[in-house]
């Protein structure tokens, strides 16, 4: 229960974050995307600001043995640079780009203009659909099973 109560705090504490800094506004990031006459550089701050908490937060997780809210922390999937990783990474960043909306954001632009952001986020749904195909399933376990026997290489 106290783990739920902790991820949906943090989950509006993100959506805050995110309509406080605009970046739920496409009209605002696509502003940032445009290096000519429209562009706003205010974005970068909001990433900065981003990168320094995580850093942070980062830096404590290390002196950690385990999660606050858990009993150890999740191995991560490491697959290496694939076709499949470079590929995923350019739609997404095409798809940023053309829309101005990433998957957070989205979720919360959905409910302030949903008639607006539903093509996105239903193209979104439809691609997260299709990378758990037979083939993405086959390709995602191989990630997690060498991620597996890294970390327990490493110990």
């Amino acid at each position: 229960m106290r783990r739920t109560i902790v991820a949906f705090l943090t989950g509006l504490m993100f959506g805050a974050g995110l309509l406080v800094s605009r970046m739920a506004d496409p009209a605002k990031v696509l502003n940032f995307l445009d290096f000519t006459a429209h562009w706003d550089p205010s974005l970068a701050f909001v990433m900065a600001g981003g990168v320094v908490v995580a850093s942070l937060a980062f830096a404590m997780a290390r002196r950690n043995r385990h999660p606050w809210f858990g009993t150890r922390f999740p191995a991560l999937p490491y697959g290496g640079i694939t076709a499949r990783l470079v590929i995923g990474a350019g739609l997404f960043g095409i798809g940023w780009g053309l829309v101005g909306l990433c998957p957070g954001p989205a979720l919360v632009a959905l409910a302030i203009h949903p008639l607006r952001v539903a093509p996105f986020v239903i193209a979104m749904m439809a691609g997260l659909w299709i990378v758990r195909l037979p083939g993405g399933r086959r390709a995602q376990s191989a990630a997690a099973a060498r991620s597996d026997s890294l970390v327990q290489n490493s110990r």
